[in-house]
């Protein structure tokens, strides 16, 4: 595999490359609660264009420094300073990508949450977004904004109700109710709870390796058309915009061909970088 080329240096985020193909981001203010600070979100939104961009890259993973927190949200200290010395307002304001580049992420690759604490306010509004998350048995979920006199501004109010209906989402939003890992699978808004805290990236590691055996055009067009069905109110429409979009694509591809040689002659495809 020929590596990832250099990524630049970020403030918040560590970077490692725990298996062939994969990216882990760690968010690294454990002092903090793995807060997210206002620039952060910013380079957040350039790592991941960088991800999707990236051709030995195809799955990313998530997770938060330290054993208590995956992310608790936003730096509310650096926005309490905020009203003493303020930045201009475009400085204040999310990427389109949403909450650390991702609350709002469209992105062609899939991203794993691995939540290995507290995922409050937009740190839950991230794995909202995520394609997959993995939580620690020690994991809390919440949007406690209400109480602090904001909202949940960053997608996670219609994600949440897409994701567990509405009487369970405004719940969660308007009681400021936490949800224990347990809870949160029960609710469909995680796909597992790890063996043991420790285990939490190892097991997301692992998931990524499933996806990273498949063809990475397939990867790309399937999770396009799974987002498309969440995002559009028919479903013949959203299998309509994928195929639009897709199709062309993915039949003409290098990587089609492999896969059904690979398969008539019951060897293991050798996938190249996905061009689409």
């Amino acid at each position: 595999m020929t590596g990832p080329s250099p990524w630049r240096t970020t403030t918040s985020f560590l970077l490692s490359y725990p298996a062939e193909h994969v990216l882990l981001i760690t968010i690294n203010r454990p002092q903090f609660m793995n807060c997210i600070p206002t620039e952060a979100h910013w380079e957040a939104e350039a790592l991941f264009s960088w991800f999707d961009s990236e051709p030995s890259l195809r799955v990313a993973i998530i997770t938060g420094s330290g054993t208590k927190a995956f992310c608790a949200g936003q730096d509310l200290i650096e926005q309490a300073k905020f009203k003493n010395d303020p930045p201009p307002a475009s400085a204040r304001r999310h990427p389109t990508s949403g909450f650390c580049g991702l609350s709002r992420r469209v992105g062609k690759k899939p991203v794993i949450a691995a939540v290995n604490g507290f995922a409050l306010g937009g740190g839950f509004e991230m794995c909202l977004n995520c394609d997959m998350v993995i939580a620690s048995p020690t994991a809390q979920f919440g949007l406690p904004e209400a109480g602090v006199g904001i909202y949940a501004a960053a997608g996670g109010l219609p994600r949440i109700v897409r994701n567990c209906g509405l009487q369970v989402g405004s719940e969660i939003a308007l009681t400021g109710r936490r949800l224990k890992a347990e809870e949160a699978l029960k609710f469909n808004l995680i796909n597992k709870v790890s063996q043991e805290p420790g285990s939490v990236v190892d097991e997301a590691v692992a998931m990524a390796q499933r996806i990273v055996d498949l063809s990475p055009d397939s990867v790309i067009v399937t999770r396009h058309g799974l987002r498309e069905a969440w995002e559009t109110g028919s479903v013949e429409r959203a299998t309509q915009r994928t195929s639009e979009r897709y199709d062309k694509l993915l039949f003409e591809g290098p990587n089609m061909k492999i896969g059904v040689d690979a398969f008539a002659a019951k060897k293991k495809p050798i996938w190249l970088p996905s061009k689409i």
